[in-house]
């Protein structure tokens, strides 16, 4: 790879972490040909990107990003895969899926919304994560509720009000 090569890597990089949410690096060496191809179609299915990333150009890459990504350069050593999506928890939900059946590829960390998970085994916390739209609806059936409940109440006792204020009125 040419310095000019490197560059324009490093460029497109860093422009790529900097509009990311959330992102995962993983450890997928070791796995055979067909393995991988196999675990690719599964991120492709899934709508996750994964590019194997060289780790000096991925530590400058983070160092020029506005968020501070120390605590994620020690995971920098060995081979590293970057995958994000535009949902944060479908990366985790590949991975997941395809470690039923294999070892590989391994979490070394992830970095979603300002925090971040370091370890193979956040996969399972990582991947019953709610999307913002879940939690938006959760949110709104809760807002939902008492109100729901206060509308019945009314409707279904609106004969009982009517037949305690007609008593009370005869009773006079």
């Amino acid at each position: 790879m040419t310095r000019e090569e490197k560059n324009q890597e490093l460029q497109s990089l860093t422009e790529k972490i900097s509009e990311l949410t959330s992102f995962y690096l993983a450890d997928s060496s070791t796995l055979s040909v067909a393995k991988m191809n196999q675990f690719r179609g599964l991120c492709y299915e899934k709508d996750v990107q994964f590019k194997v990333v060289k780790n000096t150009l991925l530590k400058k890459a983070l160092e020029a990003s506005e968020t501070d990504f120390e605590s994620m350069y020690e995971l920098l050593s060995g081979p590293t895969a970057l995958m994000y999506s535009a949902e944060a928890k479908n990366s985790a939900l590949v991975l997941k899926q395809f470690r039923e059946d294999n070892e590989k590829p391994v979490l070394k960390g992830a970095f979603i919304d300002g925090s971040f998970y370091i370890g193979d085994d956040k996969i399972k916390e990582l991947a019953s994560l709610k999307s913002k739209e879940e939690l938006i609806g959760d949110v709104i059936m809760l807002l939902q509720s008492p109100a729901k409940n206060v509308i019945s109440a009314l409707s279904s006792g609106g004969s009982t009000i009517a037949g305690v204020l007609q008593t009370l009125s005869e009773k006079e």
